[in-house]
């Protein structure tokens, strides 16, 4: 569901509303509290938020693997460097 006015609450409005707002956030109506006049925090559905976090961590495995076959086609195409010039690349004396 997209982001209305009605879903940016000011943090003081929040503080009257919890309840309400925490029901409308399990229903999907996602909420922006703000904070002098800027975005400060998110009221969402836990289990949408547990979603979310399991969607990072699949992002973050599939960046790894990603990355891990361009360095094996990095190993067959023969482009190699030494541990002196790794550590002379990224400063790294250990």
């Amino acid at each position: 569901m997209p982001i209305t006015s009605r879903d940016i609450v000011p943090l003081k409005e929040t503080r009257a509303r919890l309840t309400e707002l925490a029901e409308e956030a399990c229903q999907g109506r996602e909420k922006i509290i703000t904070r002098n006049g800027k975005a400060y925090v998110a009221l969402i559905d836990a289990r949408r938020l547990d979603y979310y976090h399991r969607l990072e961590r699949e992002n973050i495995h599939l960046t790894l693997l990603e990355e891990a076959g361009r360095g094996w086609d990095d190993v067959e195409a023969g482009n190699l460097c030494s541990v002196a010039e790794l550590k002379a690349r990224y400063g790294r004396s250990k």
